[in-house]
């Protein structure tokens, strides 16, 4: 049984490996971020079960740190690959950590003494972190890293009180970026999706007023390990927030933009209400919507219970722009469809649920891949094998294909390590 390799270490890539290393093949996992994850884990909850998310990944992600037939690169990517469906020829790129991964604890202490402080991408800057963080509080691996572009001993030579504080002796400067190849008789590309950045629509007012969000940075903000410790506190005042509205389709559905459907902001924002109402059961939202998806099982009837039960509301409209009023409060401006008038609603926060767009990385992992991407940016796969992409023996699973919620991610990565087992029998 030949190797296989695994690009991307979000849900898709985490069951793709797991799924691979059960029926005793070798994975070697690359995720370029410190910690695999993924989006999953900036999630507070996952629908319709209302099922923590954290405790959903976290177990697959320890199985796949101690799986003795899986082989974890974090903080690495894959620059180059050749050959054919059965004999592939990969390299791998390790960025320096700046830390010794077998010899950090875990502990903390280097994190308590450093002095530079950055924004937290993994909290969407909400919250700052330190220039040697650990990537999330449930991170795997659980070694913290240095950011070379803010670490001051990096940049100027001085500081290093993390090497001083560091009792395992974990802390290492002298780390390079190193490359490492690899031959592997199948690949499963399971690299993810990015989110439309709606500044460039500023009807919405995003980046202008501060009470104006996305559905990511909502996540966070209603996580107990988030910026707020969940508690849902408006970021212009830190008040709370009592009345939520959801706009729909924000950069979606938009011939100017992304023509398609991203299927799952609907239930994303439902979910998000009732998420609101068990905060505080005083919370009003209002979904405003075009056309409502909520196809997957157990869909419907969750809708029906955040109406009846969560105090939910939904308006069938098309948001004109959003203001503010003196206090900071965004004001949303919209078409009532049911009654064909121009509407106004005053909210506490607003919160715009974007696109799910291709990652813009996309085209050069095409190109080194050697396989090709549809008209959206995404990998293009074969209707009628859908895992399967332009080039035999590379799968590809998740969001790197299209839109897809998490229960889809995962049988569609396990699809592609059924897939992927043919090419790896000698």
């Amino acid at each position: 049984m030949k190797d296989a390799l695994v690009i991307g270490g979000g849900i898709a890539g985490i069951q793709a490996a797991l799924d691979l290393a059960d029926m005793g093949v070798q994975v070697h996992l690359v995720e370029r971020l410190p910690s695999i994850g993924g989006r999953m884990a900036q999630l507070d909850k996952t629908y319709p079960t209302n099922d923590c998310s954290t405790c959903i990944l976290s177990p697959k992600m320890t199985d796949c740190a101690r799986h003795p037939n899986i082989t974890l690169h974090t903080y690495a990517e894959v620059i180059a690959l050749e050959g054919e469906a059965g004999d592939f020829r990969a390299t791998i790129l390790h960025h320096p950590r700046y830390v010794d991964e077998t010899k950090c604890t875990g502990c903390g202490e280097c994190i308590a003494r450093c002095p530079q402080k950055v924004p937290d991408a993994f909290n969407m800057g909400l919250q700052n972190r330190k220039s040697i963080y650990l990537y999330f509080p449930q991170a795997i691996p659980q070694v913290v890293t240095i950011d070379p572009d803010h670490c001051i001993y990096l940049q100027k030579g001085k500081c290093g009180l993390c090497a001083q504080v560091c009792q395992a002796g974990a802390i290492d400067f002298t780390q390079a970026a190193h490359e490492i190849d690899l031959e592997a008789g199948a690949v499963v590309v399971a690299t993810g999706f990015d989110f439309f950045h709606p500044g460039e629509l500023t009807h919405f007012g995003y980046e202008q007023y501060p009470n104006v969000i996305t559905a990511l940075e909502y996540e966070r903000l209603v996580c107990a390990s988030g910026p707020t410790e969940g508690h849902l506190l408006r970021p212009s005042d830190g008040q709370p927030a009592r009345r939520i509205g959801f706009i729909q389709c924000v950069g979606s559905r938009d011939v100017r933009h992304q023509v398609f459907c991203s299927s799952v902001c609907c239930m994303h924002s439902s979910k998000q209400a009732v998420l609101a109402a068990e905060h505080d059961p005083g919370v009003e939202s209002t979904v405003f919507y075009t056309d409502f998806r909520a196809s997957g099982k157990g869909f419907r009837e969750y809708v029906a219970r955040a109406e009846s039960e969560y105090n939910v509301r939904y308006v069938r409209s098309r948001v004109a722009r959003i203001t503010e009023d003196e206090q900071h409060n965004p004001v949303i401006q919209y078409e009532d469809v049911a009654t064909s008038r121009p509407a106004q609603m005053t909210v506490d926060l607003a919160v715009l649920a974007t696109s799910l767009v291709a990652r813009a990385e996309n085209a050069a992992l095409a190109q080194m891949l050697g396989i090709e991407l549809d008209a959206y940016g995404f990998i293009r796969t074969d209707p009628f094998a859908p895992v399967d992409t332009t080039q035999e023996g590379i799968l590809a699973a998740g969001c790197c294909r299209g839109p897809f919620d998490i229960p889809e991610s995962v049988v569609q990565a396990s699809a592609a390590a059924a897939r992927a087992a043919g090419w790896l029998v000698g």
